[in-house]
């Protein structure tokens, strides 16, 4: 082929870049590459991958390019490539410690050189990988890449700077700050001043990801729309598939479970190569199945994504369903020690944490992760969060026998929930409610809360919950005394005495599990949603 025919293959894949006409690019490209063209056309052969889902291919014809341009002597060039293949070594195949080692190239092949577009892209890539375990480091690199951005005028830079610099706010808590600047950058991506579709891209994401941690999901529902729609023109179908898997769980949370499902299943199916954004995808599918009490498919697809923080999370929700309390408190625990410096992230295992503790009948554990989220919760200021908080705080009051304080804060949080329109969490902290008033002796308020909860869950679909409203509404006979076993009632004689499950197992020389469960069975036929509930009905009715 003439060399006039390679360069005319050259300038067509890259009017078709940017065109965002990826099958027509790559064409083009090859055609170049074929004909002997030099590392351009097989760079150019790497971004039209990456835009058409294909990571191997993208994968390969970087490396490739980037042995070219080192061969050719063009360093900066080199260097680009090498902070592609950072991120799609860490994205694509899971491998940090190969991710790093392109890094650390790009990083030698800049020293000493003028200030350049693939200096301000590596320092993003640095302050990338460094969330959420340390966002201070974040900071700093997000600000070297902002400086240099509006240095060089490259706005693409400056504007996706600015955004990751708005999310590492968020997770240190400067919510409002954090959150007022990734709105700026978002509405650069989303307005046509930005072009670079990568650029867009993560600017949005970060946005996102920022709602989801604060459980800002009114705005989070506002912009995934609006992303889908730029990410559909810009024809980058990971990043639409990464919104829809965001926007599945706004819907999830919602309680629009249908629509959720379809978001989510579409999402996972598209990133599944890809095992950052595919385990991300599993996790968040496999919450929708937890809440629907499909347990076993929740379990199998966070086997999926074991070591991603919401698989963690789901499957410590599990392990407290089915009463194994160390088990959940541990992968709360193990969650919190993941994220370093990134304060907001750890709501959630908080969350989980105080449930556990209050089960278990540790009641000054729970308080203290209660008041951890509270204050979380406060510097957020979001519904959810504050809902989540109070209902922390009432699970641990309720497990000191403070019931006139849990109903308070249970009554707190089921208003909260509805108005930020959590129907499965404002169902939740009903039942938690209905049962702080039944420890009060306020029975017919407490059938009246038993019922409604049992109505907004079933509706909702998710059945295990509703089940336990039933039961815990329970059906006996007025003045009809419920069938304890004898081992029941020696436990029972324990928790009335304030012993935690680990002491009770040592005085019953039995196993910390075994006491749980008869915990558990001893408050379904109480009708008690805490130990302390069910001392209060116990002694009511004569049982101890």
């Amino acid at each position: 082929m003439a060399a006039t025919d390679v360069r005319s293959d050259l300038r067509a894949g890259r009017a078709a870049l940017r065109e965002c006409s990826w099958v027509e690019a790559r064409a083009a490209f090859e055609r170049a590459v074929g004909a002997g063209a030099g590392p351009e056309a097989l760079e150019g052969v790497a971004q039209a991958a990456f835009f058409l889902d294909e990571p191997d291919a993208a994968v390969d014809a970087h490396e490739r390019a980037y042995a070219a341009y080192r061969s050719a002597d063009r360093p900066v060039d080199a260097a680009r490539v090498a902070i592609a293949l950072a991120w799609e070594y860490r994205a694509y195949r899971g491998e940090p410690a190969v991710s790093d080692g392109w890094l650390g190239r790009a990083l030698r092949l800049l020293e000493g050189r003028e200030p350049t577009r693939e200096r301000g892209w590596l320092a993003l890539r640095q302050a990338s990988f460094a969330l959420p375990g340390d966002p201070a480091l974040s900071r700093r690199r997000s600000a070297e890449a902002e400086s240099l951005g509006r240095e060089l005028g490259d706005i693409d830079l400056e504007m996706t700077a600015s955004a990751l610099d708005g999310l590492a706010m968020v997770s240190q808590g400067e919510i409002a700050a954090g959150m007022a600047r990734l709105d700026e950058a978002t509405t650069a991506a989303t307005a046509g001043e930005m072009s670079d579709p990568v650029a867009i891209g993560f600017s949005c994401c970060y946005l996102i990801f920022a709602c989801e941690r604060v459980r800002d999901f009114d705005r989070a529902g506002q912009w995934c729309q609006r992303l889908a729609r730029v990410a559909a023109d810009q024809n980058v179908r990971a990043l639409r598939a990464v919104c829809r898997a965001h926007y599945g769980t706004v819907l999830m949370l919602r309680g629009e479970w249908a629509r959720a499902e379809a978001e989510l299943t579409e999402a996972a199916a598209v990133l599944a190569r890809t095992p950052r954004e595919g385990a991300d995808a599993f996790a968040r599918l496999g919450e929708l199945r937890r809440r629907q009490g499909r347990s076993e498919e929740a379990a199998s697809l966070t086997g999926q994504s074991e070591h991603h923080p919401l698989a963690i999370l789901c499957r410590a929700a599990l392990a407290l369903e089915r009463g194994d309390l160390a088990a959940a408190a541990d992968g709360a625990s193990r969650h919190m020690r993941s994220l370093g410096g990134a304060i907001i992230e750890r709501a959630p295992a908080l969350e989980l944490l105080a449930e556990a503790h209050s089960e278990a009948g540790r009641s000054d554990e729970a308080m203290q992760a209660a008041l951890e989220l509270r204050a979380i919760a406060d510097r957020a200021g979001t519904d959810p969060l504050l809902g989540a908080a109070r209902h922390a705080e009432g699970c641990a009051h309720a497990a000191a026998g403070r019931q006139d304080d849990a109903r308070e804060e249970f009554e707190d949080a089921v208003g909260l929930f509805a108005r930020a329109g959590l129907p499965f969490e404002a169902g939740r902290a009903r039942l938690a409610l209905a049962c702080s008033l039944r420890a009060l002796g306020r029975g017919d308020a407490a059938l009246a809360e038993f019922d409604r909860a049992h109505e907004a869950l079933i509706s909702l679909g998710a059945e295990v919950e509703a089940r336990r409203a039933r039961r815990l509404r329970g059906r006996r006979r007025p003045g009809a005394r419920p069938e304890l076993s004898p081992r029941e009632r020696e436990v029972l004689a324990l928790v009335a005495r304030g012993r935690t499950n680990a002491e009770i197992a040592a005085s019953l020389v039995l196993s910390e599990h075994t006491v749980h469960r008869h915990v558990a069975n001893i408050l379904a036929k109480l009708g008690a949603a805490s130990r302390a509930a069910a001392v209060a009905a116990a002694t009511e009715q004569g049982l101890i």
